[in-house]
């Protein structure tokens, strides 16, 4: 039941908790209890709208893998890059790379100076490779709420 509200409200964080009820079968006192708990226990942790990255200016998309061998570098990083608008995202990865960011930014320019200003700005970052985003085919924010066919 607690999977099926998390699907609907990943859907749409503006369902109604009445139209949650009907969807699960539900009172609508039943599903507030819920929703509230999964919001406790840390399952929800927020709601959010979606912005078109186009409509707000930013269309250039890039996946930065950021590298350097000395450990120390880590936290400086780590705290520059947390502060930082452009970074949607920042991976631990593994392989011959530290980090791997999505960043979004309007231009190639823009990106250019974010490479310089903030990313080489950090001592000891010794190497970075960037990959430009030519189209999307998919991209979401959806966590899967179930096993998939093909893991069963």
């Amino acid at each position: 039941m607690d999977r099926h509200l998390v699907d609907l409200l990943q859907r749409n964080g503006q369902t109604s908790y009445a139209e949650l009820s009907k969807a699960v079968g539900l009172a609508v006192s039943s599903v507030n209890d819920r929703v509230r708990k999964l919001v406790e226990r840390g399952v929800i942790t927020g709601y959010h709208a979606h912005v078109s990255p186009e409509a707000a200016g930013l269309d250039l998309l890039a996946f930065v893998f950021i590298g350097w061998s000395d450990p120390e570098v880590a936290a400086p990083f780590l705290e520059r890059i947390g502060s930082e608008p452009a970074v949607q995202e920042a991976h631990h990865v593994t392989g011959q790379w530290n980090y791997l960011l999505k960043v979004r930014v309007r231009t190639t320019r823009m990106l250019e100076a974010f490479l310089a200003n903030v990313i080489k700005a950090i001592p000891g970052i010794q190497r970075t490779e960037t990959l430009i985003v030519l189209s999307s085919a998919k991209e979401t924010m959806a966590l899967p709420t179930a096993l998939p066919d093909w893991f069963k």
